[in-house]
């Protein structure tokens, strides 16, 4: 199982970043076989671990940590894909904060988990999942969503009194300075979850080049690309992503999977069992892949990994990826360190 992938727009965005922070990227596009046909091409992606280790080289190459954060800055609505556009011909700014995050499926896709807009007293959280603990290959995907959903709320709108706190699941960096110069808000570390918190009345502004009929009309078209999305997995499919945002530091029941299903447990059951597989199966391939995806792809230590996997230890990890592959995750890790791009 893949850990997920996202449009080359997002590519796009991190060329543009760093050439306002006075670096070429070119020979990092060419060390990763980024090329001006594959960055045109409106249905090539990256993985997210490849897309994570560009972002870690091109950090090393521009010597500016703060990366993300100019990410950002030079994200346009286009660079969303339909759910951008959407949002740019949305009636309110609410109505845009819902679609950016509820299509966002249509260009991002994380098995992890994904982002989501609701009320919380009055005010409005876009919220964004992120693979975590983090560290030096992921800090800078936060900091780009985050700040790429800052400056379009501002875009959209044409205001700068939308915002009342940007919220950073990650510890302090020590970039954190730089924040201050990207955001005219409170910006707090440590918190609970990845957000930006807009204010209640903001929620009301409206879009500056909003378009009933131009929405209503990309509205048809994504709510169909959506349902040709999820139709085309079959129930396991189905099944195992309920099952991966579940498994941080615990297993998953089928009684769990069931109730975010909205089905009964012997129904989910009798479906698998359908497709002739049991619900253990379907749990246990689903972490068997989500492992070698980890140990292949990321820098997370093998604690880090069975803690993402639900498992009780690292020992107890390590057991069961022996079991699946042969050989010590360790030695698999060191076996294939040499795919880097």
């Amino acid at each position: 199982m893949k850990l997920g992938d996202i449009s080359v727009s997002y590519v796009e965005i991190l060329r543009k970043a760093m050439l306002a922070l006075d670096s070429n990227p070119q020979l990092i596009l060419q060390q990763f076989g980024l090329n001006d046909i594959t960055m045109a091409s409106p249905d090539a992606r990256i993985s997210i671990p490849r897309f994570m280790r560009l972002g870690f080289a091109s950090i090393q190459y521009s010597q500016k940590p703060w990366l993300g954060l100019e990410m950002g800055i030079q994200t346009s609505a286009t660079n969303l894909g339909v759910a951008g556009l959407m949002a740019l011909s949305a009636s309110d700014l609410k109505m845009a904060c819902k679609s950016i995050c509820h299509y966002e499926l249509l260009s991002s896709y994380n098995t992890r988990g994904q982002s989501a807009f609701y009320m919380s007293e009055g005010f409005g959280i876009a919220q964004f999942y992120s693979i975590s603990p983090y560290n030096s290959f992921n800090l800078f995907v936060v900091d780009s969503v985050l700040s790429g959903w800052y400056s379009l709320v501002q875009w959209l709108t044409g205001r700068d009194d939308c915002i009342e706190a940007m919220c950073f699941e990650f510890d302090e960096p020590e970039y954190s300075h730089v924040y201050n110069t990207y955001f005219d808000c409170e910006v707090r570390f440590s918190q609970p979850y990845n957000a930006v918190i807009i204010k209640p009345h903001a929620l009301n502004y409206k879009v500056l080049h909003g378009c009933a009929s131009t929405y209503e009309l990309l509205k048809r078209q994504a709510d169909a690309d959506l349902e040709k999305v999820r139709m085309g997995l079959n129930f396991s499919e189905k099944v195992a992503r309920v099952i991966t945002p579940l498994l941080n530091g615990s297993t998953p029941t089928l009684d769990q999977i069931a109730e975010q299903l909205n089905m009964a447990p012997w129904t989910v059951r009798r479906k698998l069992v359908s497709e002739g597989v049991t619900f253990q199966q379907v749990l246990n391939d689903t972490r068997r892949g989500l492992a070698v995806s980890y140990v292949k792809d990321t820098a997370f230590t093998l604690g880090e990994i069975a803690y993402l996997l639900g498992f009780g230890s690292p020992t107890a990890f390590q057991r069961a990826f022996k079991r699946w592959t042969g050989v010590a995750p360790g030695s698999y890790r060191h076996d294939t360190s040499d795919h880097a791009t």
